[in-house]
């Protein structure tokens, strides 16, 4: 599995910049989970990685919006420090309810 940290910029000031932020995001939390506003932390395979890539360019206006893919160094916790509230969640951990 390949772990990234996606980190968008998408312009709001029209309507269709709002429209490519919400179907950005959507795309986003279809594969990962939302770690602050426009930061996702993601797990991908190789293919899932290149179809993710693909929607996102898809979507964005290269003039007005920019999108980051950052490949995560293992183990995670090694590597990523997080300070004050933290949404992440370990999805191979067992789920208590």
């Amino acid at each position: 599995m390949i772990d990234l940290l996606i980190c968008y910029d998408v312009s709001t000031q029209t309507e269709a910049g709002r429209k490519r932020l919400r179907r950005v995001a959507k795309v986003c939390v279809a594969h990962g989970q939302r770690v602050q506003n426009s930061v996702f932390e993601v797990s991908v395979t190789e293919m899932q990685l290149l179809t993710l890539r693909q929607k996102l360019l898809n979507i964005l206006d290269p003039t007005e919006d920019s999108i980051r893919l950052y490949r995560l160094r293992q183990p995670r916790d090694k590597f990523v420090e997080a300070y004050g509230l933290d949404h992440y969640r370990d999805f191979n951990d067992p789920l208590i309810l």
